[in-house]
Parts: structure tokens; sequence; C-alpha cells
């Protein structure tokens, strides 16, 4: 199997004339291919979540599907790492597609078979399985970035790359009304946007492309003439498995720094995001109509400002990621505190506070996966951002979803803002010791 995924051959070396032409094209060729793959890989991903009212008349309760659907954020946390070591030894071309694929025919078997929501085990495995395949998705993107795109532009692609999540995210709802409009049942929801990622799938493997060297190109970093302080040619080779773990990841203690960070963030993305229909309701008197606005709000505030971020990374910083972190995550703590202290009734000034929480936060997100590319070599790019992932889901999400309830049932909202506050300048403190390695690196 792993012979099947092994990385594309490099062709020999184009004449000098053709380059330019050729690089120009097939960049733009393999982002967009990475581009809508990833955004099919959100096709089936949020499926479940659309189908929860279907199965609570179903007779299943809110727990035994919430704890169902735990087990995505857990599987894709474990995959992102495991799955993304595996990529840095394969074709992207290859990775990518397949692991949509089987994503897409696990959403599909979902909905086909009435054994697959026969029982809450039944159905935590088959999302488990999901979880696992959709850990295929980012690893190959960012060894498709690393290769095709130079160190000093990765904040502004990676930001406009990012996106994609935004794009899949928001056609999965209207492809479950069309699916419902065709098909006539509920279980559309899950069969029909997999029949749409497989098509996406086709397309990704039409455009993604390995390597510049598998298409007789030259590396990005002479082609671009930037590369890092410390690039040297010796990482063009492929690493083994271990090579990549002990050499370029367990052994980076920055990039154990930004790990940390990651849980962090994710805890503040989460720990709002997810709370904000209770806490608005709870704490601030507002209507379910007026919740989901500022749900909505949050989540589509988010692309304007990672594309900021990313630009403010690249142009102002030159390539340094750690100062727009700070930055970003220091708005971001002034905005919850706003969110927090602001009066019940002024609904105008919580939508705003959540509004730039949204703007805020998606930035460092990114930017933490960028700077992990950045932190080893190319060759093992995949795994370093799968590491971040981890603590990111496991650390950050999960305790979000499941201690910060804890904690406010313990303590209210108050409680919870402080893990909040706390979590932002943890994030900040752990970023800023990046700081002089950067700028060593740039």
């Amino acid at each position: 199997m792993l012979d099947f995924f092994k990385p594309a051959p490099h062709k020999p070396m184009m004449d000098g004339a053709k380059v330019d032409k050729e690089y120009k094209k097939l960049r733009l060729q393999v982002f967009l291919g990475i581009f809508i793959g990833y955004a099919g890989y959100y096709l089936v991903r949020k499926n479940f979540s659309l189908a929860i009212p279907d199965l609570i008349d179903q007779g299943y309760s809110k727990a035994e599907l919430g704890f169902a659907m735990s087990a995505i954020s857990i599987a894709y946390g474990i995959s992102k790492f495991i799955m993304g070591n595996v990529s840095d030894r394969s074709d992207a071309r290859k990775f990518l597609t397949v692991g949509l694929v089987l994503s897409a025919l696990t959403m599909i078997f979902m909905g086909f078979s009435v054994f697959a929501v026969s029982s809450v085990a039944v159905m935590f495995g088959i999302l488990f399985i999901n979880g696992w395949f959709q850990g295929m998705g980012w690893p190959p993107c960012g060894r498709v970035m690393v290769h095709w795109f130079s160190h000093k532009e990765r904040g502004i692609k990676m930001s406009i790359w990012n996106v994609a999540h935004n794009v899949g995210g928001g056609l999965i709802g209207p492809l479950a009304i069309v699916g419902i409009a065709i098909f006539g049942e509920w279980q559309s929801k899950f069969y029909f946007p997999g029949m749409v990622a497989m098509l996406v799938a086709v397309i990704a493997w039409l455009l993604i492309r390995d390597t510049p060297q598998s298409c007789g190109l030259p590396p990005v970093e002479l082609y671009k003439h930037d590369a890092a302080k410390d690039y040297s040619e010796k990482y063009e080779k492929e690493f083994s498995a271990k090579q990549i773990f002990f050499d370029y990841v367990f052994n980076n203690k920055l990039l154990w720094l930004i790990a940390f960070a990651n849980a962090f963030v994710y805890l503040v993305r989460y720990g709002v995001l997810d709370w904000a229909p209770t806490y608005l309701e709870e704490a601030k008197g507002m209507s379910v109509k007026e919740t989901g606005w500022a749900y909505f709000l949050y989540e589509y505030a988010g692309i304007p400002g990672t594309l900021l971020c990313g630009w403010i990374s690249d142009k102002i910083f030159k390539g340094r990621r750690a100062p727009s972190i700070i930055i970003f995550m220091a708005l971001v703590l002034f905005a919850v505190i706003v969110y927090w202290k602001n009066p019940a009734g002024n609904i105008l000034i919580d939508n705003i506070a959540l509004v730039m929480i949204g703007f805020l936060i998606y930035g460092p997100v990114m930017l933490i996966g960028v700077q992990a590319l950045d932190l080893v070599p190319k060759k093992a790019a995949g795994t370093a951002a799968g590491f971040t992932g981890l603590f990111g889901y496991l650390g950050g999400a999960l305790f979000a979803n499941i201690a910060l309830g804890s904690v406010v049932d313990v303590f209210g909202w108050d409680g919870g803002f402080y893990i909040l506050i706390a979590a932002c300048i943890l994030s900040i403190i752990l970023c800023a010791f990046t700081w002089n390695k950067e700028k060593k690196l740039s």
C-alpha cells in the first residue's frame, strides 16, 4: 500500500527557457487542486451534525449523539499527526485524493445502510473511521504548499487556501437541502454530499502535482531565490519516518512550544464558538434568532481576518509568523474581555465583540500551522503540522467541549472566562519564545 503512495519520481530538468512559464502555470494549477480538494473534505465532515434532529426523532438523546460525534475530533486529531508522517513520504496527489474518496465512501455507506445508525457504538465507530480519513486532507496540502511556494509567500498563500474550509463548510447546508429535494429522505444528508465529494476527488486528481521536481522543474527555493538561512539541498531528499519523528519533530523545542500554543488558541476558538449560543441566551438574555446570527457572523468574519493575518506576516514581518500571532491574540484577549464584561442588553456590543473574536482568532489558527511548516525541512512538513494539530484538537478543542462546560457548571460563566483569558495570555507567551529564532531564519 505504501508503495502506491510513494512520492512521484523526479523528471529530467526541462529547458531553462520553459521553466518560468511552466512554473507559473503549475503553481496556479496545484493551488486550485488543493483548494478544491480540501473544500471537498468539508463536504463529508459535518454531515452528522445536520442529521442530529432526524436521529433524535429516531429516539436518540442529545448526550448519546454528542458522544458519537466526538469520535470525529478524536480520530481527526490523532490521524492528522500519524497520517501527516505518512504524507511526508507520499505523493500528495494520490494521498489527498484517496483520503477524500475513502471519507466520501464512509458517508455514502452511512446514508444507505440501516446498520450504520443502528446504535451509538456503531455510529461512533463509523464516525471515528471518517475522522481518520479526514486526517488525510491537511498534510498533503501542506506538502504541496512547502514544495511549490517559498518561505516569504506562504503566509498569504496559506491564508487564501485556508478559506477552502469555509467554502466547503458553507456548501454542506445547501447540498443537504438539494439532497432531500432529490431523494426525499433525511439519509441523503450523508450520501448526496458524499457523491459530490467523489466528483471533487476526480478534479483534485487532475489538478494536483506532487513536487516541482516531479514535473521537471527546480526546487521553489531556487526558482524564487527565497530560501530560509538554514536551507540545504539535502532537504530535497525524502526522509525516513524515524528521521522525521526524532530528528525534526520530537527534538524540536520550538515545535513543542507552538504545539502547546496551538492548544490554547484552539481552546479560545472553540470555547467561544461552541458556547456562544448558550452564553448569550443565559448571561445576556438574547433570543435564539439573535444568537444564531451572532454564531454565523463569528464564523464568516474569520475569512477576512485570516487573509489579513497572512498578509501581515509576509509583507510587514517578511515571513515571520510570531509577531502576527502575538498581535492578533492580544486583540483577541481584549475582545474576549469586552464580550465578558459588556452588561446584558447591549446586543450590538456583544455582536461586535463576537465578530471581532471571529475575525482575529482564525489568523493565529492558520499561522501556527504555517509556522510549523517553517520550523522543519519541507520533507517533514506534514508531520510537523499534524503534531501541532494533535495538540489543538485533543488538547484545546476537547477541553473546550468537555472541561469548559464543567467549569461553568461549578464556577459560573466567570470561571469559564478566566480560563479563556489565561489561554490567550499563555498562547502569547509561548509564541514569544519563537520570536528570536524566526529572526535568525529570515
